[in-house]
This record gives C-alpha cells, sequence and structure tokens, in this order.
C-alpha cells in the first residue's frame, strides 16, 4: 500500500473519531432542555397588592414563578426584584405568564405597603402578584413544605428574616419544574443571585419559561 493512502486512511479514522466524539454534542445543543417534574404546588389563598383576593387557582394554566421576600429587607430582596423585573419585561404582553411574590412579613407587608413597593419597582404585568396574609404560618408552611424553601426569624443585619435567593418555576398544571446540570441532577431551583463561583441563572430561566409556555 502508497504511503498516501495510509496517509488518507490516517485522516478518515481522526475525522470519524471526531464525528463520534463531536455529534452527540452537537445533537444536545440543538435539542430543547429536559425539564424534571417535582411536586404540584398546594393550594394557597393570599391578598395581592391591589387588595384581592388570589389562589392557585388564579394560576392555573399560566407558567409562572415564585418567590418569598419581604419589602425591608435589607440585603437580597432589592437584587431578587430587579432581576424578576428583567423577567417580567421578557414577558410583559403574555396573559400566559404570572409571577407570585409572598410576602414573609405579612404583619408589615400590607396590600398598600405591597402597592407602593410595586411602583417602586415598576411593576406591571397583570399576571404578578405581591401576596399577604395571616397568620404567618401559613406562609412560612408554604415556603418550607410546598416548595422546600427555608424561611425563619434571622439575624437583624438581614432585616429580622432569613429566606433563600432562589426562584421556583411552576407550569401550568401547578407542578415545580427545573431543569437539570451538567451531572443529569434537577437543580430544582433558579440562583437569582450571582455567587463568586456560580452565576445566577436567570438567562436560563427565561429559556425554560418559553419552554413550558410551549407545551
Amino acid at each position: 500500500m502508497k504511503k498516501s493512502n495510509y496517509s488518507y486512511i490516517g485522516i478518515s479514522f481522526i475525522i470519524l473519531l471526531f464525528g463520534i466524539y463531536s455529534i452527540p454534542k452537537i445533537v444536545k445543543h440543538f435539542q430543547k432542555p429536559d425539564l424534571h417534574k417535582f411536586n404540584k404546588v398546594p393550594s394557597f389563598e393570599f391578598v395581592n397588592q391591589k387588595g384581592k383576593t388570589i389562589t392557585n387557582k388564579d394560576y392555573d394554566g399560566k407558567v409562572y414563578v415564585v418567590e418569598f421576600f419581604f419589602t425591608t429587607c435589607p440585603t437580597i430582596c432589592p437584587i431578587m426584584n430587579r432581576k424578576m423585573v428583567t423577567i417580567q419585561n421578557e414577558f410583559l404582553g403574555n396573559p400566559n405568564f404570572g409571577i407570585a411574590s409572598f410576602s414573609i412579613t405579612p404583619d408589615k407587608d400590607t396590600p398598600e405597603v405591597l402597592k407602593e413597593y410595586a411602583d417602586n419597582y415598576k411593576i406591571s404585568h397583570v399576571n404578578w402578584h405581591m401576596l399577604t396574609g395571616k397568620p404567618v404560618d401559613d406562609v412560612f408552611n408554604l415556603s418550607e413544605t410546598g416548595f422546600k424553601l427555608p424561611v425563619g426569624v434571622g439575624g437583624e443585619e438581614h432585616g429580622g428574616f432569613y429566606h433563600s435567593g432562589l426562584f421556583a418555576l411552576v407550569d401550568k398544571n401547578g407542578f415545580i419544574r427545573s431543569r437539570y446540570d451538567e451531572h443529569g441532577n434537577p437543580i430544582m431551583y433558579y440562583r437569582a443571585l450571582e455567587e463568586e463561583t456560580f452565576p445566577d441563572q436567570i438567562t436560563e430561566l427565561k429559556q425554560d419559561i418559553k419552554l413550558l409556555l410551549n407545551e
């Protein structure tokens, strides 16, 4: 066999190996991400910033994002809600999208206080409800049991309460959904806060909202 034939075979073999290695990655890049399905959100009933009673039924047929916050939070809540406003603006004209912001300090966060807060942050989506209601145990139970998100009394440097800087994504049928990480594990929640080693996941969250809206 001539030397040129050996060279041809060698090049062909390299191309074959490259294809075996690369094609699955290319295909995966263009595939829609598969979103994991967790538990269904429990029933809830609160009052929004306009004084209207809102229940989980108001979100039926809608894809929505959930957060737990309080208006006097001096640390992470302002960051979270600035990020949430970018999500609102991405889906501003979509009636099938919504946001549920549950206050963990209902004694202070009356509908009037929430309305002022909403105005300050330019919250305008018709389906973004800032929700309050007593007793506070109902809110804590919804966060910890319904969404598995920690919440409670905390240090004064955090405004007297602690809660996560995470957003939950809920599908049209009321199930919590999320994408998988690079190891194949469901992330469950989306980071609203950027850390030194972990960037926020707002871009991924917006992508997954669009995916669920088209389901």
